[in-house]
């Protein structure tokens, strides 16, 4: 899907340790991304020199500490000298803060929220999961944002009628459980076409979800049951729980993108492979060439 795009160029913010650096040279050497190294200029060259990688091909800009290099990726992003920002060594908070700063961040009229995009080998499809990293506890209308946005990716990443899962821990609405009154608010809200490109239902169980067996067992009579693409978890929490339960018990292979700023974000986690930098650097790339193709 990349074979015939051209690179976006990308900051990376704080690049101070080799997973993160490494994970943007080979994103650049797959010829995903033109990485701007942005932080303190003699950790990144020490890092390069004890991996014995050459950083003299790429542009670095010099910061005093993470905090600079994080306001300096938000300004370029902003005057359109960067198409996407990706976190190297530094807290999710503090690249975050001034991407969310107000009138000087990169906020858009959408809510932003984070999407992983697994691959889980038990699993017949691509799986994505939202939100287990930006938005903590998301009211009503944040999760139409949600919902919108993971639609939205799952149509850059080819699925045309993406099966949105609102899970919850049952999947009947009880009035004891909010999360289920949410579900059942989000589906009308698509009945309704506030939500649109995807069907959606819920409340649904992970395991009715993505199981045909537990759905016919419970007798759920679904378009999306069994064969879910997006699931849309009620917290943070829950959905942190989950994408680490499926990485280190499923062997699921994740990635990571924030929707919703001005340019896509790459979150990837400190401890990710490099796979999951390339593979997260390949959805910006579709991201930010689709952006500009539809303001054609």
């Amino acid at each position: 899907m990349t074979a015939r795009l051209e690179p976006i160029r990308t900051a990376i913010v704080h690049p101070v340790d080799s997973n993160a650096l490494l994970g943007a040279i080979e994103a650049a050497q797959a010829n995903l991304i033109v990485p701007i190294l942005i932080g303190p200029r003699d950790r990144i060259l020490a890092v390069a020199a004890a991996q014995d990688v050459d950083v003299s091909p790429y542009t670095l800009i010099s910061t005093e500490h993470s905090h600079a290099a994080a306001d300096k990726a938000v300004v370029m992003a902003r005057e359109g000298e960067v198409d996407a920002v990706m976190k190297g060594s530094l807290d999710t908070d503090e690249l975050m803060h001034p991407v969310l700063a107000p009138r000087i961040g990169l906020s858009t009229e959408r809510r932003m929220s984070h999407v992983f995009v697994l691959d889980v080998p038990a699993y017949p499809r691509m799986l994505f999961l939202t939100d287990a990293s930006l938005n903590f506890y998301p009211v009503l209308e944040e999760k139409r944002d949600i919902v919108q946005n993971a639609i939205d990716l799952a149509h850059v990443l080819g699925i045309e009628t993406p099966r949105v899962a609102i899970l919850s821990a049952v999947e009947t609405v009880d009035p004891k459980i909010h999360s289920t009154l949410e579900a059942a608010a989000l589906c009308k809200m698509a009945d309704r076409g506030q939500i649109s490109g995807g069907l959606v239902d819920g409340p649904l169980a992970f395991d009715n979800a993505v199981s045909f067996e537990a759905a016919r067992t419970k007798g759920i009579v679904s378009p999306v049951a069994g064969q879910a693409d997006i699931l849309v978890v009620p917290d943070l929490e829950s959905g942190n729980m989950l994408a680490k339960q499926l990485e280190y018990l499923a062997d699921a292979q994740t990635s990571g993108i924030v929707l919703g700023a001005r340019v896509p974000i790459i979150l990837t986690s400190r401890a990710d492979s490099p796979l999951a930098h390339i593979v997260s650097c390949a959805i910006a790339l579709l991201l930010a060439r689709s952006k500009q193709t539809a303001k054609l």
